[in-house]
């Protein structure tokens, strides 16, 4: 398959795995436990209809957001995601150059493999810098204070990974950091030689957020053992609003899934919350984001930005989040297959696609902006037991 045979999701996760190694593709593609979560992130979406109006004169199609006081070009955005450099060499910068082209938000994350440094000062998109909670206290305010230095606008606390998610696939491959494989995750890096030609010929992988502060380089860790080891699951809503309260700026919580959480957040200081399970990562058998989403919009929508990702993978989807209320939609699988497969072209070609069945979604559903989007537009249907 290449790239230009690639338009969809599914098409470009087939040309990710014809590339990557199994134990990187498996990575990427898996999830929690039995993974249920995972496939609901997207079947949720296909329980939703839409009912669009006709001769609603829609020439021309505006698909800009404001966002955490960011205004951006596209209602969906690149959520911040770990380890990009071990899908494709160019990691995060190939993804920001794709980015800023079209003018959306996009970010590093604590277990990025590029420094937010490098994107702030590279790059002009509004970024927002993912980070988790650890245990060093200074470690955290460490982090905060260099994000406040770099010029990041937008800070973005991850508050569903306090432990690391039950990852099987993971397990049954090895892949840890460094890697460290087991005989059949070996055999899986031994036939796809091109992957391990143009990571060894490029700048040594690193995650620069953690380098000062973390040793994952003098024995084997495993994400989940990074999880479990490092990172606090005491933390409380009292933590957090002290770095709310740190930061003075635009503060968004990753990772809520509840009504009174996303109360708190308001009550603390936050300005944005993510409605999401973190991809079906961390707790399998947790709620769908966009079966929860209108709950939480309701109850908190016009006094917070509201944002969701999990199982995004269509304009379409996009489309019935923004009906629901949400203010934008994060992807992530959605552009990380694209990156394996093919870089930056990968990235861009995967954005264009999605903003081009958006905009076409858009004026086949009558409306020529996003606040023209609402529910009276969705139905529902029953669920089969």
């Amino acid at each position: 398959m290449r790239l230009d045979r690639c338009f969809n999701f599914h098409d470009f996760r087939a040309l990710a795995r014809q590339r990557l190694p199994g134990p990187i593709f498996n990575y990427i593609d898996g999830a929690a436990d039995d993974e249920t979560t995972y496939r609901r992130n997207t079947q949720a979406f296909e329980d939703c209809d839409l009912v669009p109006s006709v001769l609603a004169g829609v020439a021309d199609v505006d698909l800009s957001v404001t966002v955490m006081g960011q205004r951006l070009s596209l209602p969906f955005y690149c959520s911040p995601t770990a380890l990009q450099r071990l899908f494709h060499y160019e990691g995060e910068r190939a993804v920001a150059r794709a980015v800023e082209k079209f003018g959306t938000m996009f970010g590093v994350s604590s277990l990025g493999t590029v420094s937010l440094e490098d994107l702030a000062k590279n790059f002009s998109f509004p970024q927002a810098y993912q980070f988790y909670f650890h245990k060093d206290r200074g470690l955290n305010r460490a982090m905060m204070q260099r994000a406040k230095e770099a010029g990041v606008p937008i800070m973005m606390l991850t508050v569903d990974s306090i432990t690391g998610g039950n990852r099987e696939r993971d397990l049954r491959t090895g892949f840890s950091i460094p890697l460290k494989l087991t005989l059949g995750g070996m055999a899986q890096f031994a036939i796809k030689p091109r992957w391990a030609i143009e990571y060894f010929t490029h700048e040594r992988f690193r995650l620069p957020q953690l380098e000062e502060h973390v040793d994952m380089g003098g024995g084997a860790m495993s994400i989940g053992d990074y999880f479990t080891k490092m990172l606090d699951p005491s933390m409380t809503w009292t933590d957090v609003a002290e770095m709310v309260k740190q930061w003075g700026g635009q503060f968004c919580l990753k990772g809520v899934m509840s009504v009174e959480d996303a109360r708190r957040a308001i009550d603390i200081g936050c300005t944005g919350i993510v409605v999401s399970n973190h991809g079906g990562r961390q707790l399998d058998g947790s709620r769908s984001a966009f079966d929860q989403l209108a709950e939480i919009v309701d109850a908190v929508g016009d006094r917070i930005d509201v944002l969701m990702d999990g199982g995004v993978q269509r304009g379409s989807h996009v489309l019935k989040a923004l009906s629901l209320g949400a203010k934008a939609v994060g992807v992530g699988r959605y552009y990380l297959f694209p990156l394996a497969a093919a870089g930056e072209a990968g990235v861009e070609r995967a954005l264009l696609l999605m903003r081009t069945e958006l905009e076409r979604d858009m004026r086949l559903m009558g409306c020529t902006n996003v606040g023209q989007l609402s529910r009276k537009n969705l139905r529902f249907r029953p669920r089969t037991a």
